[in-house]
């Protein structure tokens, strides 16, 4: 899955707060549980020099859609069951599990740092951006997702992992449209339509 890697982008803030109160982490709970759909560009980076971009597309609960634009030959989606990832370039399917890839996080319904389920061990925020880093400690498998935000208006900018290999993989959105009607038929995969696509490029 070496495409599937993604961004390192060092963000250094100035006059940084590194507390988060409760203010703070309703303001982030009510924003992601408002937030019922997205569609965005996106830019991706990772700490090997990696680099890719494309279109996402979420729907909740659990669905999402990356399509990776040229020459990354790469689809995923995520039907609320599972998480299909195709390359195509080498006409390969792998299903994956939710509970392993961290960035599922965003898709659920009801997030809460509660400590229990979601506990918060990072926080930054300065006048233009907060930035809020999270694991799962009954999943020590997975781990931490750092997410960063806008604070005017206050929305989602961009999350970072660190994938199985400990590469650090950052996704950067842009031109994001929040709580569009999006199709149910952009979350199922149909292996067939994308090795049709792919013949028809050549």
């Amino acid at each position: 899955m070496k495409k599937f890697l993604s961004i390192t982008v060092a963000v250094l803030f100035s006059c940084i707060s590194a507390h988060a109160d409760n203010a703070d982490l309703t303001r982030i709970e009510n924003y992601l549980n408002n937030l019922q759909s997205l569609r965005a560009g996106f830019v991706q980076m990772s700490s090997n020099g990696g680099t890719a971009e494309g279109k996402i597309y979420i729907s909740k609960p659990s669905k999402i859609r990356m399509e990776y634009t040229a020459p990354d030959e790469i689809l995923i989606v995520g039907n609320g069951d599972y998480i299909i990832y195709n390359d195509k370039e080498l006409d390969q399917v792998t299903n994956i599990d939710y509970k392993d890839i961290p960035a599922t996080m965003i898709l659920t319904q009801k997030i809460r740092f509660d400590g229990n389920n979601l506990r918060v061990t990072d926080f930054y925020k300065d006048s233009g951006q907060t930035s809020i880093t999270v694991e799962t400690p009954k999943n020590k498998g997975v781990k931490p997702i750092t997410l960063t935000f806008d604070n005017n208006p206050f929305r989602l900018k961009q999350w970072k992992v660190i994938d199985q290999q400990n590469i650090e993989v950052t996704i950067s959105l842009f031109d994001m449209e929040s709580d569009v009607s999006l199709a149910d038929n952009l979350f199922k995969f149909n292996k067939k339509a994308t090795t049709t696509s792919k013949a028809q490029r050549k």
